[in-house]
């Protein structure tokens, strides 16, 4: 069953008290042809990496505690980006010996969380145009254990999908069918309540299809977004996302409440 509801915390408490969890400790092999010296979320894009445009976009709308889990070529992430002053936030790393998948790399990182009772994770190698604050207030609004942020997408063959009832919550998660169809997909940014930890074993295991599927029967809900999503998983998409460089960072910089989102279409 979802808990119960707490969606009273004033917009301040909600920036100072929930922790931004960034998942970049990807090998990135399908982009080892055009990226072979850098880890996949330092991707460059113009004079920003692909990992900045997300800690500036945290940073536009006042999340400031960040813990980033890394693995493949951590010491570059933490080179780049140090305790994170440069953008006025703080960084925190939690640092994998091996390949732990999102959710392993995410419970490895409970230390880092302190006793937040929410927190916001990100995939590192995807940007969702998305209001933070309407998410966590969603999140808290509807009790579930996690929410995602979703985005429906012309063709979602590549994607799997998400399927929704009329309060939002999510009855199922289909596999990626191959089907050239619209659909209702994962965004790659999530909130999650602190007792998501407990149904985390320790080594390696995945969000996607280990954990999420699992928490249906407590509540995780979904709330669609609008605005720009892409990945950079390919090196068809990273082109895409490189040709996109100066909208994605415009974007980032931009507060959502200020009229910026607009219907995307890739």
């Amino acid at each position: 069953m979802a808990r119960m509801p707490n969606s009273s915390l004033p917009l301040d408490s909600l920036r100072k008290d929930v922790p931004a969890v960034l998942l970049v400790g990807g090998m990135g092999t399908r982009l080892r042809s055009v990226l072979s010296s850098k880890p996949k979320p330092l991707a460059p894009l113009g004079e920003m990496s692909f990992l900045e445009v997300l800690v500036q976009q945290l940073r536009t709308q006042g999340m400031r505690r960040l813990v980033m889990c890394t693995g493949f070529q951590a010491d570059q992430v933490e080179e780049e980006f140090g305790n994170g002053s440069r953008w006025d936030v703080e960084i925190a790393y939690s640092k994998e010996a091996c390949p732990l998948g999102t959710a392993g790399a995410l419970k490895l990182a409970e230390k880092s969380l302190f006793q937040a009772d929410d927190f916001l994770v990100m995939n590192g190698d995807s940007f969702l145009e998305c209001d933070f604050h309407k998410l966590l207030r969603f999140h808290r609004k509807h009790g579930g254990e996690a929410t995602i942020a979703a985005r429906r997408v012309p063709d979602a063959a590549r994607y799997g999908t998400i399927l929704v009832d009329e309060e939002n919550r999510i009855v199922r998660f289909s596999e990626k069918a191959g089907k050239h169809e619209p659909g209702l997909v994962n965004g790659g940014v999530y909130v999650f309540n602190r007792k998501v930890l407990e149904w985390i074993p320790e080594g390696p295991s995945s969000l996607e299809h280990d954990i999420l599927p699992r928490l249906l029967e407590r509540g995780v809900f979904a709330l669609e977004q609008e605005g720009m999503f892409i990945d950079i998983g390919t090196p068809e998409d990273y082109a895409r996302a490189q040709s996109l460089g100066e909208r994605l960072a415009k974007a980032a910089r931009t507060e959502p409440h200020s009229g910026s989102q607009t219907p995307w279409r890739p």
